[in-house]
This record gives C-alpha cells, sequence and structure tokens, in this order.
C-alpha cells in the first residue's frame, strides 16, 4: 500500500488554502506531476471510494471536493435532509489515499448568490434533465468552479448518473477546459442495489423492492437480443418494474450515447450503430433512484 493511502489527507475549507496547497505541490512536484479531481457531494460510499482510488493511481496528487450544491437542488427537493457525515468522509479519504479534502461551506463557494448560469443544451433535455428543471444548469456552475479552482488534469466521475457523465463531458470540450474527464465504472452492493448516498434513505422494504432496478436492467441485454425496439423494450421494463407495488417510475428511456437521442424508433437496437444507455428513476417511498446500463455499439 503506498504512503498516500495511508496518510490522513490534509483538510482545506476555503479557496485561498485551497489555491495555496495545490500551488505548493506544482510547485515541488517533478515535471510531469498530475492533478486528479474527484467531485462529490459526501457522505461517501464505496463508489466514491472507487474514483478517489483511480484517480490515486493515476496522479500525484488527487484533491476531494465535499460539498452539497444547493443550485442543482429543487424548491421541493432534498437539499435540507441531503445526508452529511464529515467524519465518515474524511475516514473513507484516508483509506482510499486522497490527499487533499475541500469541504467548503455554501458561503465560501456563494459569497453572493450567483448570478451566472451555465446552460448543456441538449442533452440535458431528457432524464433527469426533464424530470428535475435546473439541475444541470447547477452542476454545470459548481463543476466549473471546481475546475477553474483545482485546474485538474483529469477529473472522475461514476457512471451511476451517466448523463452527467455526459454533460460534464461536453461542457469541457465546448469549452475548452484542458481536463480528461475519467468516466468510472457503477459500484453495487452485494445483493445489485447501485450504491447511493441516497439509500440511507430507504426502509427495509423499499430496498428489498428497489432491486427491481438492478434486476431488471441486468435483463436488458438479452432482451435487445430478441430483436426488440426501443419502445418495446422500455414498456417491458416498466411492467417489470411495476410488479413492485412501492415503485412510482419517473422515467424509464433507451437513449444513444453520449449524444442522448432516441434511436430509430422502428429499428431493433440489436442493430444500434450507437453505444445506448439504458436508464431509470424510479421512487420508492421519497426516495429517488437512478441507475442505468451502458451498451456497446452493435458491431459490424
Amino acid at each position: 500500500m503506498s504512503t498516500a493511502a495511508v496518510s490522513a489527507p490534509r483538510v482545506v475549507r476555503t479557496i485561498a488554502e485551497l489555491r495555496k496547497e495545490i500551488g505548493n505541490y506544482r510547485a515541488a512536484a517533478p515535471q510531469g506531476g498530475k492533478v486528479g479531481l474527484v467531485p462529490t457531494m459526501g457522505f461517501l460510499h464505496e463508489g466514491h471510494a472507487s474514483l478517489i482510488r483511480r484517480s490515486a493511481e493515476e496522479n500525484g496528487l488527487t484533491v476531494l471536493s465535499v460539498f452539497v450544491n444547493p443550485l442543482q437542488f429543487g424548491p421541493n427537493e432534498d437539499f435540507d435532509r441531503y445526508p452529511r457525515d464529515e467524519k465518515r468522509d474524511l475516514t473513507v479519504a484516508s483509506e482510499a489515499g486522497a490527499n487533499l479534502v475541500f469541504m467548503p461551506d455554501v458561503k465560501e463557494m456563494y459569497p453572493r448568490p450567483s448570478q451566472t448560469s451555465i446552460l448543456i443544451g441538449g442533452i440535458t433535455d431528457r432524464l433527469c434533465g426533464a424530470s428535475r428543471p435546473g439541475h444541470f444548469d447547477g452542476v454545470g456552475v459548481v463543476v466549473s468552479k471546481l475546475f477553474n479552482l483545482v485546474q485538474p488534469d483529469r477529473a472522475y466521475f461514476g457512471l451511476k448518473d451517466a448523463q452527467q457523465v455526459a454533460v460534464v463531458t461536453r461542457m469541457a470540450e465546448d469549452l475548452n477546459v484542458p481536463v480528461e474527464i475519467v468516466p468510472c465504472p457503477i459500484v453495487r452492493d452485494a445483493d445489485g442495489l447501485a450504491l447511493s448516498s441516497r439509500n440511507v434513505y430507504l426502509t427495509p422494504e423499499e430496498r428489498e423492492q428497489a432491486l427491481v432496478l438492478s434486476r431488471t436492467l441486468r435483463l436488458v441485454p438479452e432482451w435487445i437480443r430478441e430483436g426488440l425496439t426501443a419502445s418495446e423494450l422500455t414498456d417491458r421494463m416498466k411492467r417489470q418494474i411495476r410488479e413492485m407495488p412501492l415503485a412510482d417510475i419517473d422515467y424509464v428511456e433507451a437513449l444513444t450515447y453520449p449524444d442522448l437521442l432516441p434511436p430509430e424508433e422502428s429499428a431493433p437496437l440489436a442493430s444500434s450503430p450507437a453505444s445506448l444507455l439504458v436508464a431509470v428513476a424510479v421512487r420508492f417511498g421519497r426516495t429517488r433512484l437512478i441507475d442505468n446500463i451502458l451498451l456497446p455499439a452493435a458491431k459490424g
């Protein structure tokens, strides 16, 4: 195990401290020393830890940000009750190999109400962008701020929110931000449930019924091989999910990836010339869960 994996990370809470620490690293690092950024909203779990570990393997300095960003929450969403646990976060950060943890409060990140917005069009028109208006505008602002503050060589995002990965990648491309966006695989519990900070909200019964999401997604490749079109696939998925009485479907969609466009309706998905994202968002009680499967383009 590397020294970084067992050393407690340095915790900074102000932008000035963050810039100073990164400046010190860049001044002392050998030529080519890289900086990795792992942006999070905290309440860290193994999914976040996997991002930190990958960054620690690929960069000389790994910066973890822990900030519950109010701009990406709607007026009736869970900003105030979003789970927070600083001690837990620092334990995960230390064990996974983060070197620097940026933990600002809202006033530090937004000393005045933000009058700047970043609208990423097209790929935010569907999925969570459609059901959570303004969400990705808030993501764009905070991620842009973090990119400007840290100036990372690489930034790590989990594919559980595949739309967010597509949005951030496109934003960086369109704005010529010199950062490599590194998508990382979904991490699941032993029962198949995709790890999420919001899983803590689930009652035992809700959690048991939520397993229908991963069970359904595991069947998607087989159903596509049967020759289903996009609407036939999503209809079949909805029927299976609705067998759980607590499931309240927000969306079930099959789209090309990363452009998030509807595939040709009359064509079987098995012949798609583009990669496919099959994504779901379903509420169980008060808890909204997302999950997905990414499939490569048809060969030939």
